[in-house]
């Protein structure tokens, strides 16, 4: 909520070219937007850091287009996750900035590009199955303000394809590893590194990994202390994660 617009709305008031009732619900107004199935977030980027993001997944096309228009008034810059082409096309008719991401399924908004990092993220795959994942990560760490460095397909079983990037992952501030299977590769990657490693199980792999269950699991059991774990398939939550600890933060 900004307070600048807070002390506009009282002096107004104060000044009686603004009632009580219609005070009090532009106040209400700057927090959120009630729509009726959904209450739009406006205080979010004051909170977190970052606006509101939709997640597509199970909205039907009208309502993430409702929440997307209301971000848009108000935010330069907008994330939908795990949302389709067609809605997409919904979305660019509101929003010509809006851009689509086929591989993370992904519409970004990225109207104000304000270098917010202390230092680079990388982000690495496994093997390149994993990037529609990783690059989830990636567009999400770029969209608040961070340069990502993308390292694909350097999975344990060619061991020798991670340790010829070690000069890449040396000069970053956040690692972001995204691994199906048995998910070995964050802890190798933290073995390398003195900086936080965000570990991201993937659904990839045959019966036994159980749809990312097993690489959790081994992530969530890693030996290298530096490694921390989000939820399988969850590229977001590790890029926005990885953003706000490589953040510029002011007092």
């Amino acid at each position: 909520m900004d307070r600048s617009e807070i002390e506009r709305i009282l002096s107004e008031h104060a000044s009686g070219s603004l009632s009580s009732g219609d005070a009090a619900a532009a106040i209400e107004g700057l927090a959120y937007d009630d729509l009726g199935f959904a209450k739009v977030d406006h205080a979010r980027e004051k909170r977190q850091g970052f606006p509101e993001v939709v997640f597509g997944l199970g909205k039907e096309p009208d309502q993430i287009a409702a929440i997307f228009g209301k971000l848009v008034e108000r935010s330069p810059n907008v994330l939908v996750t795990r949302t389709t082409p067609e809605v997409f096309g919904i979305l660019r008719n509101i929003c010509t900035d809006a851009e689509w991401h086929e591989s993370a399924r992904l519409v970004r908004v990225l109207r104000k590009k304000d270098d917010l990092g202390v230092g680079e993220i990388s982000v690495v795959t496994a093997g390149t199955s994993d990037v529609p994942v990783a690059e989830e990560a990636a567009l999400t760490a770029e969209a608040m303000g961070n340069k990502v460095v993308r390292i694909w397909d350097v999975g344990v079983a060619g061991i020798h394809r991670i340790l010829s990037q070690r000069h890449l992952l040396k000069g970053s501030r956040v690692v972001i590893v995204a691994a199906g299977m048995e998910g070995a590769l964050p802890s190798v990657v933290g073995g390398l590194v003195s900086v936080p490693v965000v570990a991201v199980p993937t659904s990839i792999g045959y019966g036994a990994s159980f749809e990312g269950v097993a690489a959790l699991l081994g992530m969530l059991n890693s030996c290298s202390s530096n490694v921390v774990t989000v939820n399988i398939d969850n590229g977001f939550g590790a890029g926005f994660a990885a953003a706000l600890i490589n953040r510029k933060w002011k007092d």
